[in-house]
């Protein structure tokens, strides 16, 4: 079985690779490498993958938003499932910058449905937001609220997807599953995210951005867990018997959120974050970002009874490992 990981340099994609080739798949891995953060944190994910692996991972370099140069370099390869966690992320950067989201998160989509239409994949699992919620007041989100009033650009690209991806599902009947990831964090994480940028300054005795005056609330979500959702998800495959799926489609197309399942207030992680750090946070009130929602948090109902979906890691185990992570990262 050889599966297709965009964004295999990325954070989750460098996990869902090490994952899938530790049960002894192989894996090609592609990315293009760019420097929306610092890219030497992508090459070491991928070092380490190749550490742990070998030939087992193969990493192709290409921008799956050029479509003529995604076909070239895939055309000798067998491809038999698609993981598709490359985008643009990021809600702030999306005001500064939105035609990279257009690019990557539209277009590049768009690639890769096409991919999976001509080489007939079994199964293409890609990564929705739970951005796509905007701001809704209903707590937890459901797979089955009202998603189309996105507070900023990056979560309508990620509902676009998700509507592209019913399309093809019901013209092609090409199986799909769409994961609404809610605020993944982890070892080799990324470095625009709150759990790194908190540790980082809090290490080095700098003052941290509070967002809303601190009345903000996630469902942090341990890297781990995420992984193991989307294997799960990988695996299971929707069936196309006319059955309404989570997500509304009676294509072979469901939708479902991976998240903890436990909204966490802000100052609770940043109160994780300075025991593990052990000091203390300097904390500065900012307002409410542009494109930011004050709070998220999962209903995983279907999660666990189609996908045997189980998070396990509270913020209290999963923060302190990053922080480990990071220390041992940055002193090398």
């Amino acid at each position: 079985m050889t599966t297709l990981v965009t964004g295999v340099a990325g954070f989750i994609g460098y996990h869902v690779a090490d994952r899938l080739a530790a049960r002894g798949e192989t894996v090609i891995g592609i990315d293009d490498l760019n420097d929306y953060y610092d890219p030497s944190l992508k090459r070491a994910r991928l070092a380490t993958l190749d550490r742990l692996h070998g030939g087992r991972v193969r990493f192709v370099p290409v921008d799956f938003a050029d479509q003529a140069a995604l076909e070239e370099a895939l055309a000798a390869s067998t491809i038999d499932r698609i993981v598709h966690l490359g985008a643009q992320p990021g809600v702030r950067y999306s005001i500064e910058n939105p035609h990279a989201y257009a690019r990557a998160n539209i277009v590049g989509h768009l690639n890769m449905l096409e991919l999976g239409r001509q080489r007939r994949v079994g199964h293409m699992v890609y990564a929705s937001s739970s951005s796509v919620y905007g701001g809704s007041p209903t707590m937890p989100f459901k797979v089955g609220n009202p998603v189309d009033l996105p507070v900023s650009l990056y979560a309508a690209t990620k509902r676009s997807d998700e509507l592209m991806s019913e399309s093809y599902a019901h013209l092609y009947r090409l199986p799909q599953t769409g994961l609404r990831f809610f605020t993944v964090y982890g070892p080799w994480g990324r470095p625009d995210m709150a759990v790194w940028l908190f540790t980082q300054a809090i290490l080095e005795g700098k003052p941290i951005r509070v967002f809303n005056e601190g009345r903000m609330q996630r469902d942090f979500t341990y890297i781990d867990d995420i992984v193991s959702g989307i294997v799960a998800a990988l695996d299971r495959p929707p069936l196309d018997d006319d059955r309404t799926k989570p997500g509304g489609s009676g294509a072979p197309h469901a939708i479902y959120n991976l998240g903890n399942n436990r909204s966490e207030p802000l100052g609770r992680l940043i109160d994780v974050i300075e025991v593990a750090c052990g000091r203390p946070a300097i904390r500065d009130l900012q307002p409410l970002q542009p494109g930011d929602v004050p709070a998220t948090f999962a209903d995983i109902d279907d999660t666990i009874r189609d996908l045997d979906f189980s998070p396990t890691t509270s913020i209290d185990i999963g923060v302190p490992r990053f922080v480990d992570w990071y220390r041992n990262y940055t002193a090398n």
